[in-house]
């Protein structure tokens, strides 16, 4: 069974499993969710790519900014990371722009010689991770 279907199958046993059209995998994880693809990078070595959105749209300042900034430093199963977006023009002259973020979550990893219940493990821890970060963030 090639790598995606058997990650499809184990993620169905506890999740439910949207197959994408440009053929990701998307689970909801509590208040999150997740894209999942496998990466092919070399003969016989292909990751799994996980990508969790933690939060969206979070208005932005220099506590949010340094909250995210220690979960990235001491979040060990993934890459927390801010994605800072300009976004609608507030004030009364209209003229400054407000600036809004996401929160992502990101880890690779390769699945070779993971057995069903090791895969499902990890990929469960690290979406927990996720959620953990996500409600520190969002209070």
């Amino acid at each position: 069974m090639e790598l995606h279907d058997r990650l499809a199958a184990v993620l169905a046993e506890i999740l439910p499993v949207q197959h994408e059209d440009d053929g990701a995998l998307t689970v909801q994880h509590d208040d999150t969710f997740a894209s999942l693809r496998v990466v092919p990078i070399a003969q016989d070595l292909e990751l799994v790519s996980l990508t969790q959105v933690l939060a969206w749209d979070l208005p932005l300042d220099s506590k949010i900014r340094a909250r995210v900034a220690k979960h990235a430093h001491d979040t060990l199963l993934g890459t927390v990371s801010l994605v800072e977006k300009v976004g609608a023009q507030v004030g009364p002259e209209k003229g400054r722009s407000k600036k809004t973020g996401d929160v992502l979550l990101r880890y690779n990893f390769p699945a070779a010689g993971l057995t069903d219940d090791a895969l499902r493990t990890l990929i469960l821890m690290v979406l927990a991770t996720g959620t953990d970060v996500r409600r520190a963030l969002v209070v």
